[in-house]
């Protein structure tokens, strides 16, 4: 059993959750919750769209890490500030430092889109690069941290993290109390963690169903097991949530709040991308569209309802924008 310190079990409670807003309120954006006709009639329901695209650093990871770092000693943010990203904790990181005066360091994929990388060295990031996943960039970041003396920001399994991601769940609540399903994409748990942690404590009838993709499903396999497993391969479009394994915390989380992990093929997610763009008008990489893609493919179970379908970020790479230009929508 994971335990964090101050929660019972190890989950993060309503209480931190909504302490973390407090601290981020005049940073992070209360992002919109817009309307989605085109789906709503063909789903047979109402669907709105939790617009974390727009969110400042382009993507929901700014509520976690701007809760971390503010929680930081003075001596702590001197030292300053690393993590290992994919592309989207990277940018949050290098603007929640920048607020707070400390240096940060990111170690991203060599494989990162330009448009994350470019993203963290705007907002002030050292990048450094190492391997293709996120095991290859823990283990970079931890050892620079042991010999700068850095502080570890981890992308996800940290309850400071997670009660911040969890801010996005307070919005929702807050803007449709009458929301009957909610779909959160997941990489290593953190958005679906904390959104579900809230959710499940104001509204405790809501289903909250994770999508992953079907070629780096490290959720569902850890469920499926009943322990996190690192997957031996990963393979899909959406880089922000092909993660080899969640985390420890991540997992109990999903384990305790999520009512089910759906699996989304890239043919899908592609298609939505497609459909946001041409239809809503709508940037939103390819890993924040995984649920409307479980809703477009079917893999979903069921029809009718009040569904959000959480789109995490909108830090699409130029060559997949060219791409779904001329897609089919």
């Amino acid at each position: 059993m994971v335990e964090a310190a101050g929660t019972p079990g190890g989950l993060v409670t309503l209480e931190e959750i909504e302490a973390a807003a407090e601290r981020i309120e005049d940073t992070a954006f209360h992002t919109p919750l817009l309307p989605f006709p085109e789906l709503s009639e063909e789903w047979g329901g109402e669907v709105r769209l939790k617009c974390e695209s727009l969110q400042r650093s382009g993507s929901f990871k700014i509520r976690g890490a701007l809760n971390f770092v503010s929680q930081l000693s003075r001596e702590e943010l001197a030292r300053g500030v690393i993590t290992y990203s994919s592309g989207n904790h990277a940018q949050a990181l290098a603007l929640a430092a920048r607020l707070k005066g400390a240096r940060a360091v990111v170690v991203m994929p060599t494989t990162a889109p330009d448009v994350k990388v470019d993203g963290a060295r705007r907002l002030g990031a050292e990048v450094v690069f190492e391997g293709t996943t996120s095991l290859h960039r823990q283990i970079r970041a931890e050892a620079i941290a042991e010999k700068e003396g850095l502080v570890v920001v981890p992308p996800f399994d940290h309850p400071f993290i997670i009660a911040g991601q969890g801010t996005v769940g307070l919005e929702i609540a807050e803007d449709w109390p009458e929301v009957e399903v909610v779909l959160v994409p997941i990489g290593g748990g953190g958005l679906a963690s904390g959104t579900a942690a809230a959710l499940k404590s104001l509204i405790p009838d809501v289903r909250i169903v994770g999508v992953e993709a079907k070629g780096a499903p490290s959720m569902r396999s850890a469920l499926d097991a009943g322990e996190p497993l690192t997957l031996d391969r990963i393979d899909t479009i959406a880089d922000g949530i092909a993660s080899v394994r969640v985390g420890d915390l991540t997992f109990l989380h999903a384990r305790t709040h999520l009512d089910d992990v759906i699996l989304v093929e890239d043919d899908a997610i592609r298609e939505a991308a497609s459909l946001l763009l041409s239809r809503r008008k709508l940037v939103v990489e390819y890993s924040g569209v995984v649920p409307v893609a479980a809703l477009l493919s079917g893999a979903l179970d069921g029809r009718g309802g009040k569904i959000v379908a959480v789109l995490s970020g909108g830090n699409q790479d130029s060559s997949a924008l060219r791409d779904l230009v001329g897609y089919p929508s």
